[in-house]
């Protein structure tokens, strides 16, 4: 399959800025450590897609400090949005600050802590809710499939729109009639959450086919296009095997041209515009 031509202003929803370690300290308990991503390289990787736009996500490793998240916007120079993580006791003029330099949501990571509480979960993102909408800003929610569908009638009741990062972390291949899996696509058909499409390898079982994650596209797409969002995870974190929690990671290997296939075999040319421009622009304000 050739790699599509983008539309202009085409975004990528969810990208990854990691700095110098003497000046961006990572929090002492995080469970990987990766290498350098700086802005230049944020661009150069746009470039070589031919994106426009990126929206920068606060990776688990720098806990609520957004510093490195913010010098990566003031990089973009208007091109980027922000999506930060934020300890419970922020004030009002904090946020504030925050929204004035790009920032745009807030992440709540329950992933990579393992939490799956429907109940605690539930009252996390009324708390935030409540504090966001003034802001317009939106909830990006990290979870496992479980954790999700469990949250489910109240994510759909919040004042605020929710994004569900990686395809809704619905393992590749699980049965379309699942109740845990209708129960997300119901959300995103009801118009009460974006998905993500990125990292399928993070929802790629080993053995599982790719057209399996294109399947899974499809659904999303079938149901509302109109909450649908593109993103290429870059630059691809991953804990190597046999790598202590504090010893550099590589990269996943995923070129400029697996990215282009992916969006090829994703988004059909009748919905590519929608996905790539007009939805990040509606949600980030572009």
């Amino acid at each position: 399959m050739s790699a599509p031509a983008l539309p202009a202003g085409a975004c990528d929803c969810h990208v990854h800025v990691i700095g110098d370690p003497a000046r961006y300290p990572m929090v002492a308990d995080r469970h990987y450590t990766p290498r350098l991503a700086t802005p230049q390289d944020l661009l150069r990787h746009m470039a070589g897609l031919g994106l426009a736009r990126a929206v920068i996500v606060q990776p688990s490793v720098y806990g609520t400090d957004n510093r490195c998240l913010l010098d990566g916007l003031r990089a973009l120079n208007g091109a980027g949005r922000g999506v930060a993580v934020l300890d419970a006791a922020v004030r009002p003029d904090e946020l504030q600050d925050l929204h004035a330099q790009g920032v745009r949501g807030l992440r709540i990571n329950l992933e990579s802590t393992g939490r799956s509480d429907a109940q605690s979960i539930r009252a996390e993102l009324a708390a935030w809710a409540r504090r966001l909408a003034p802001l317009g800003w939106h909830l990006q929610v990290y979870a496992s499939l479980d954790a999700i569908a469990a949250a489910a009638p109240a994510l759909a009741g919040l004042p605020v729109p929710v994004v569900l990062d990686h395809f809704a972390m619905i393992p590749a291949g699980t049965a379309p009639r699942d109740p845990r899996v209708q129960a997300v696509l119901d959300l995103v058909a009801r118009g009460a959450a974006y998905v993500k499409l990125s990292a399928p390898y993070r929802i790629d079982a080993p053995g599982a086919a790719p057209e399996a994650v294109a399947a899974l596209a499809a659904a999303f797409i079938a149901g509302n296009p109109d909450r649908i969002l593109w993103a290429s995870d870059w630059p691809h974190t991953n804990r190597e095997p046999g790598k202590a929690a504090h010893e550099p990671s590589a990269y996943r290997q995923i070129g400029s041209g697996r990215l282009a296939q992916g969006i090829g075999a994703w988004l059909p040319g009748t919905v590519r515009a929608r996905v790539l421009v007009d939805n990040p622009a509606r949600l980030y304000g572009f």
